[in-house]
């Protein structure tokens, strides 16, 4: 008998630079309003990922960022922690490093946020400093480490296997294709410098212009593509999905400053749609997190089948999201 096929959603939980750096003197960077999405006295980002999740009782990894204490303090990210704590959910180190430029003292890191690209004792210094926030913050060394805007090379797994961080969602090859070979993973799990990588979940879509590949995010996929690809992805034998979102996805806001936000129907209506799909088909899918799958993933590697959906579902969800971004409520 198949096992059933595990869904991970994953989300990455962070703070907004927003326009700060093209003019200092005018711009702060933003905390809360990326995070919750005030509109109307409600909360449509991170409250309404927590609702919902609690609604079909399923617990997904945050992934937070913690190099924006360089700018910031403990304060809010911390509470964030807290909340998600709170709430039973998983919680990761996430990195965007521009941070901390930011940071006072003798030590002075480059204005640039990419993990790949840097020297193996730079990264691993980041790396630490943010880690050892995140075990301030949330009370444990974090088990599993992303990268930001999903960048890595070589010298990030070496510098997370030597701070102790066993487990990684470092690659997407959809967003960022790393340059070396045995990155380019679309799926599954493997052991990179003694760290055990688990991409986003990347597929092929095609359309008129040719095929390319994709991952799986909340945002860009409509519900119908996402179903099909779920249940191409079981009849194919795939063991292992992981899925990526922000809590930003779920709020339209008519600037980058955030200055009027409202719900985001489309994406949310995912979200929920994907909660009740697994809970509707428990007997072939359940839903995952790293903390509970530590022991079974650090196992073993994993190769997965490469899935591909047909042109139909790219057409009709860039026209979803097309109109989506176009009209305000729709």
């Amino acid at each position: 008998m198949q096992t059933r096929t595990q869904i991970c959603i994953t989300v990455d939980t962070e703070f907004s630079i927003a326009g700060h750096f093209q003019d200092p003197e005018r711009y702060a960077p933003l905390a809360e309003p990326v995070i919750y999405g005030h509109d109307r006295n409600k909360r449509q980002g991170l409250e309404f990922l927590l609702d919902t999740l609690a609604r079909y009782e399923i617990t997904a990894t945050f992934f937070v960022e913690c190099a924006n204490y360089f700018y910031f303090g403990d304060e809010p990210m911390r509470s964030v922690v807290r909340q998600l704590q709170r709430a039973g959910q998983d919680t990761q180190l996430h990195i965007h490093p521009v941070w901390l430029s930011f940071a006072q003292g003798r030590e002075q890191f480059p204005r640039h946020d990419n993990c790949d690209g840097r020297r193996y004792e730079e990264i691993l210094r980041v790396i630490t400093l943010c880690a050892d926030i995140f075990e301030r913050w949330a009370g444990h060394r974090p088990l599993a480490l992303r990268t930001g805007s999903l960048r890595a090379d070589l010298n990030v797994y070496r510098a997370m296997s030597d701070a102790g961080i066993p487990m990684a969602s470092n690659i997407a090859l959809g967003i960022f294709r790393p340059g070396e070979p045995e990155l380019q993973l679309d799926s599954g799990r493997r052991r990179i410098q003694g760290v055990m990588e688990l991409p986003v979940f990347t597929y092929r879509d095609s359309n008129l212009f040719g095929a390319h590949k994709k991952s799986l995010q909340i945002t860009s996929c409509s519900w119908p593509e996402m179903r099909h690809l779920l249940w191409a992805a079981r009849r194919a034998g795939v063991e292992q999905i992981i899925l990526l979102t922000h809590p930003f996805e779920f709020i339209k806001k008519s600037d980058f400053r955030y200055t009027r936000v409202t719900r985001n129907r489309v994406n949310q209506r995912r979200l929920e749609k994907l909660c009740l799909f697994i809970n509707r088909y428990e007997q072939d899918f359940v839903a995952v997190n790293f903390a509970n799958q530590r022991t079974t993933w650090l196992k073993s590697e994993l190769e997965q089948p490469f899935v591909q959906i047909p042109s139909v579902f790219s057409i009709g969800r860039k026209l979803h999201n097309r109109i989506n971004d176009w009209v305000w409520a729709y």
